[in-house]
């Protein structure tokens, strides 16, 4: 049986609980893991790791926050992703919503793409192909 979207925003909530000490009030699909969730680096680790044990997976760290793409100083130009950047972002991250970071590729608005939806859209293509 394949879980509906509603039950993965309930155990990505849930462990998003856990791992950031928040309130389940607070996880709404657009809030942001960063701006509004208070999540650290350290705290990407333990969202993974609980993924993995919720649901069944295996997550790629890479897939879902790809750090090789966003510390690459040949994808950044004058504090922006080039397009090439924003580009080969988009493939590795197709379970993210690009359309307000591509008006203003900004680096520091990375952070923004980073939001609960994503996590959901990403689960439910980990669950779709296993």
């Amino acid at each position: 049986m394949t879980a509906t979207r509603e039950e993965v925003l309930a155990k990505v909530r849930d462990v998003l609980v856990e791992a950031l000490g928040v309130d389940d009030d607070e996880i709404t699909p657009e809030a942001t893991l960063e701006g509004d969730l208070g999540a650290e680096s350290i705290d990407f680790l333990d969202i993974v790791f609980r993924l993995e044990k919720a649901f069944a997976i295996k997550v790629n760290k890479v897939e879902l926050f790809p750090d090789e793409i966003l510390n690459n100083p040949d994808f950044v130009e004058d504090g922006k992703m080039t397009a090439e950047g924003v580009s080969k972002l988009k493939a590795a991250m197709p379970h993210a919503d690009f359309r307000e970071f591509e008006k203003d590729p900004q680096i520091e608005r990375i952070r923004d793409l980073f939001t609960v939806a994503t996590i959901v859209n990403y689960v439910e293509l980990k669950l779709k192909a296993a």
